[in-house]
């Protein structure tokens, strides 16, 4: 019998099997038996309930992903030992509950409720993480189920709920930036859509590095005058707010002129291409590029960088671009050397690993350098000497030598800060 049911599944038969079929699969079936019996939608409720124990996780997990798993099988499976079950298990219930009414399948949607309120208190974020990517957009979730993962102490469950849910109001997110205790939850909801001003002016009024850095690149973000210039009094020393700064539209000449003060020459340059200059400050502008001409003052070239990162690519490729020497750059001040060899040995572009050297946060950076293949000693050293962060934001070694982070932590960092792709 076993040996006629393996025959159907190589044939790709799609017929359903009976119930005493079923059985006898379940009584004289192997793991590959089994994890089929798991996985599919005409499986009994009471079988999927008995492989819910079944000594192997895919088993298990194959069942937390079956719609026709009875409510107390997955109840049982919120304490399962395996991450990857319960990963499976807050997938589907998360896609579920968006597609139920409050007025219909009442109990169904009772223990959906149920199974996302449990999950979304487990130990382990990647379990709560799923939970709010497939809740982030959705109207029809409970407010407190929302509230609960919004305020999570950890960064990749609460930031898609705080940069989409359309269920957080004015008022929620003022309380969440008033009492926030997350690195980057900020940031978060400066990328919201159609952010208020009054949003706004409280993030600004934290003079938070990389929220106020996240919110000058939401052109959706509505910024008065007097709010941009709170702005440009601290950006001077700032330099991840200056190139969003240089592209904000609603910048009064006044404004303009002030930026052009401190920016480097290739934004003063951008700032000259706008449309709407008046004499005075385009001319002013003008004279910002003569004078730092004339004092020496230059970046480096993106022709002389291009010569650079080549250069830095061709000691890869010898095999000579090891960690002592990005060390020995990152001690002797030679910061673009520092950019390019980030550039070379993670793959992501210049501009990219800029913004990530600039954000002031110190779980971005450290993703930047396990990207790059090194270890978490030089990358306590960047966070130091590259990244600027104050002593009391430095991530350090757990162990002694090992970084804090898992690698898909990391990776997220990379791909919410809009970092994750290659370098062209």
């Amino acid at each position: 019998m076993l040996k006629r049911f393996m025959r159907r599944l190589r044939s790709g038969s799609t017929s359903p099997l009976s119930y005493e079929e079923q059985r006898q699969r379940l009584e004289d079936g192997s793991l590959d038996a089994r994890r089929y019996l798991a996985a599919q939608g005409d499986t009994r409720p009471e079988i999927l309930y008995y492989l819910a124990e079944d000594e192997d996780a895919g088993v298990r997990s194959a069942v937390a992903g079956n719609p026709g798993t009875p409510h107390q099988a997955d109840r049982n499976l919120t304490r399962d030992a395996s991450d990857d079950v319960r990963r499976e298990l807050a997938r589907k219930v998360a896609r579920l509950l968006p597609t139920l009414t409050h007025h219909e399948q009442d109990r169904l949607r009772e223990r959906t409720i149920e199974l996302i309120e449990i999950l979304a208190t487990d130990q382990l974020a990647a379990v709560r993480r799923v939970l709010s990517e497939e809740l982030k957009s959705s109207r029809n979730v409970p407010k407190p189920i929302v509230d609960r993962l919004a305020r999570d102490l950890d960064l990749i469950v609460s930031a898609p709920i705080l940069e989409y849910s359309p269920l957080l109001g004015d008022d929620d997110l003022l309380e969440i930036i008033a009492s926030c205790q997350v690195e980057g939850a900020m940031a978060a909801i400066a990328r919201r859509a159609d952010l208020p001003q009054s949003v706004s002016e409280a993030i600004v009024a934290t003079l938070d590095i990389p929220a106020v850095a996240a919110l000058l690149n939401n052109p959706s973000a509505r910024l008065r005058e007097d709010v941009l210039d709170q702005i440009i009094d601290a950006a001077g020393s700032i330099d991840v707010w200056h190139q969003p700064l240089v592209l904000r539209t609603e910048l009064s000449m006044r404004a303009i002129r002030r930026i052009a003060g401190f920016v480097a020459s290739s934004l003063v340059d951008q700032l000259m291409t706008r449309n709407d200059l008046d004499e005075e400050t385009a001319a002013t502008l003008a004279r910002r590029v003569r004078e730092r001409v004339a004092a020496g003052e230059h970046e480096l070239p993106r022709r002389a960088f291009d010569e650079l990162l080549a250069e830095v690519a061709a000691m890869e490729r010898a095999g000579h671009l090891d960690e002592a020497e990005i060390e020995k750059a990152i001690d002797g001040g030679r910061r673009d050397f520092v950019i390019a060899a980030f550039c070379v040995r993670s793959g992501m572009r210049p501009a990219a690993v800029r913004q990530v050297l600039g954000c002031r946060l110190a779980k971005p950076v450290c993703a930047l350098v396990w990207r790059s293949g090194l270890s978490m000693r030089l990358a306590v050293k960047v966070q130091r000497q590259i990244a600027l962060i104050p002593q009391s934001g430095l991530i350090h070694a757990r162990g002694g030598t090992n970084y804090p982070l898992t690698p898909e932590e990391m990776s997220w960092h990379l791909e919410f800060f809009s970092l994750d792709e290659p370098r062209r």
